[in-house]
């Protein structure tokens, strides 16, 4: 094998896309993707989960333990805490779709056969991933878009963001050569860490409630 480059170590997604069709194409295509290193220790992609029609996007860091068994985003406990809180600020669960800026679990294990501990992608692999989130964009068109934590926001905005300075607040903003609107808030996974995690919660909560009202 002289000097073969696996199609990984060029980390970008793009040549993995479908030319034409809508998210079950899309959805397909990453089944195979093969972007970046991250997809030989995940057990399957795990795509958006929602209707094309769906007026509000939310895009998260990644696949967590169960969703990546399970091969759905926000379907672990950070996904059930994210529900409770949409619906709280008076947003549907099922009127979302849902995603993460990396679609493959990224996970460290302190020794073999033990707890699979998440690991915080790079700015690299989210790059790489970046072509399927602007794909989804493309298709949903959503009128809203609500960033979860950190990791989201640098996908989205670059990696000058701070969710802290933004959170709350409706963002206008150029994202993948479309205008959008977002409303940065944290990720519920840091709800569930949060020493005051009532406090935690609600804050959330709050600054989901903008998102309901910048929806109308």
């Amino acid at each position: 094998m002289s000097g073969t480059r696996a199609p990984e170590d060029a980390y970008t997604a793009e040549p993995f896309g479908p030319k034409r069709g809508g998210l079950p194409a899309l959805r397909r295509a990453a089944a195979d993707c093969r972007g970046c290193p991250l997809h030989r220790e995940a057990t399957q992609t795990v795509f958006g989960a929602g209707e094309a029609t769906a007026r509000l996007m939310l895009v998260g860091e990644q696949p967590g333990d169960q969703e990546d068994r399970q091969g759905e985003p926000f379907v672990g406990p950070a996904g059930r805490l994210l529900d409770r809180a949409l619906a709280e600020a008076g947003l549907d669960p099922a009127d979302t779709y849902v995603t993460n800026a990396v679609k493959h679990f990224k996970f460290t294990r302190a020794e073999p056969r033990k707890r699979r501990i998440h690991k915080s992608p790079t700015l690299r692999e989210t790059t790489a991933c970046g072509p399927w989130l602007a794909a989804e964009l493309a298709r949903v068109e959503p009128e809203l878009i609500v960033v979860l934590g950190a990791t989201a926001g640098k996908a989205l905005l670059g990696s000058s963001f701070r969710v802290t300075q933004v959170r709350g607040t409706v963002l206008e903003e150029e994202i993948h050569g479309r205008p959008e609107r977002l409303v940065p808030t944290v990720h519920p996974s840091s709800v569930l860490r949060a020493e005051d995690r009532d406090g935690a919660f609600r804050g959330l909560v709050s600054d989901l409630r903008v998102a309901a009202q910048a929806l109308g």
